[in-house]
């Protein structure tokens, strides 16, 4: 069965360019126009993957991701953005979404990075190999309920900052640099720099330490990158 894919831009003809190849490619394709029928879309035809475009009436593309995310939808997001300021990237990648591109951009390009996204997505869904909760004193992370909660108090943590403590809390102790966490996090074919990886710490610890500037979880291993505990 064809992979399914949601276009969400207010231009119809870009919609209708990317459907075009697309289609050449072997994809089911699902269109809308606006942010708040994007929502309804993936609700009603449940596409494996979403190309999103930032700049939406109704509802920004942002917001689309935020809600996607509160909602535990962890449908595979690209971002189409025609800015190129580094904030807008990252801001887009905080509230969920897993790739970017900037316009203009080739449709081969958009191709191979919708394929990456399917095939890292389909890995994790069938893995199966964590064990289903993680604890390290009384942080606790639940894979399965996608739940993180210390001393018993939940704490709300975005997908990004999610994947990144299930990664540390795996092997607690163990260093993961900074490639490790972007290519098991945001995949082989980001291309932003490391520097996403320290903002997304940066976040994370504010989130789940006592004192951000003196972690107990998330440590930093100077000129490597990152550990659970020390």
């Amino acid at each position: 069965m064809a992979e399914k894919i949601l276009l969400v831009d207010d231009e119809e003809a870009i919609v209708d360019s990317i459907e075009y190849a697309l289609k050449q490619e072997g994809f089911d394709i699902v269109k809308a126009y606006d942010g708040q029928e994007a929502l309804q879309k993936v609700q009603l035809d449940k596409p494996n993957l979403m190309v999103l475009d930032l700049m939406l009436p109704a509802l920004s593309g942002l917001d689309v991701c935020r809600i996607l995310r509160r909602e535990k939808n962890e449908i595979p997001i690209i971002i189409l953005t025609a800015k190129g300021e580094e904030i807008d990237r990252v801001i887009g990648l905080e509230v969920g979404a897993d790739d970017y591109l900037i316009k203009p951009f080739s449709i081969r390009e958009l191709t191979a990075r919708i394929r990456a996204l399917l095939r890292r997505s389909k890995t994790i869904e069938g893995e199966g190999k964590a064990p289903e909760i993680h604890q390290y004193g009384d942080l606790v992370l639940n894979l399965t309920e996608h739940k993180v909660s210390i001393k018993g108090n939940m704490i709300e943590l975005s997908p990004k900052e999610f994947k990144i403590l299930a990664m540390l809390m795996s092997s607690p102790n163990k260093v993961f640099s900074r490639e490790d966490l972007l290519e098991q996090v945001w995949g082989l074919d980001f291309y932003g720099d490391t520097k996403t990886v320290d903002v997304h710490i940066r976040w994370l610890r504010e989130k789940i330490e006592d004192d951000a500037s003196n972690p107990r979880y998330v440590q930093t291993v100077r000129g490597f990158g990152y550990r659970l505990g020390g």
